[in-house]
């Protein structure tokens, strides 16, 4: 059996957290390390505890959570950082990208979903809620008519550098963009072309003809 996912939750609503804990901590696949009310607790529990992953809510006292998500991908940046919250404000979504969540949930989700993207986040795979991912439809820059499917050019110039094993943030320097932009990409990249992973998008769009061989 692999070794489970260890988690730090953090969230300011007692009640909330109270019962998002106790559902972390009856998934035989997470280790649940500890809990977090503010932006200060966070960063000294994840010095000392080193989770793979912080569940982390963007309203929070003291530093915030976007400070707080800042520094953890500055000081910690092998540390997971899935975002959950009820806001999905344009503005808001842009900034958490850019500053490097792996992640982004609405607090609707439910419990078997959180877990699922969990796995994902946890596996190095990003995970944006739908209700984000339109938020950040202006991010794509998808051509004049161009249909919800179609690949556009900017994610044909992602995929040639998936394709030479470029990683997001060496892709966000060549394209002169932000690496939470070029999550943005990859992710739409990966619905369109049904893909479920950057490998298998890199055959897909080879295959279609997409992208020439690196």
């Amino acid at each position: 059996m692999s070794e489970p996912i260890t988690v730090l939750l953090v969230e300011d609503d007692p009640l909330f957290r109270m019962g998002l804990a106790l559902f972390l901590r009856n998934q035989p696949e997470l280790q649940l390390m500890g809990e977090a009310e503010d932006g200060e607790s966070a960063l000294d529990l994840v010095g000392r505890l080193q989770p793979r992953l912080v569940l982390l809510d963007l309203s929070l006292p003291g530093i915030g959570g976007q400070r707080t998500l800042e520094r953890l991908k500055r000081e910690y940046p092998e540390v997971r950082v899935l975002v959950l919250t009820s806001r999905e404000e344009a503005n808001l979504v842009q900034a958490i990208l850019q500053k490097g969540a792996d992640g982004y949930c609405l607090k609707g989700i439910s419990p078997e979903h959180l877990l699922t993207v969990i796995r994902e986040v946890s596996a190095g795979n990003g995970w944006f809620d739908a209700k984000v991912l339109a938020q950040v439809r202006s991010a794509l820059a998808p051509a004049p008519g161009a249909s919800p499917g179609t690949v556009t050019e900017r994610e044909k110039e992602v995929l040639r550098w998936i394709a030479r094993g470029a990683s997001n943030p060496e892709i966000g320097r060549q394209l002169h963009i932000s690496s939470g932009t070029v999550r943005v990409h990859v992710h739409a990249i990966l619905r369109k072309l049904g893909a479920v992973d950057r490998t298998q998008a890199v055959v897909l769009a080879l295959e279609k003809g997409l992208i020439a061989p690196p």
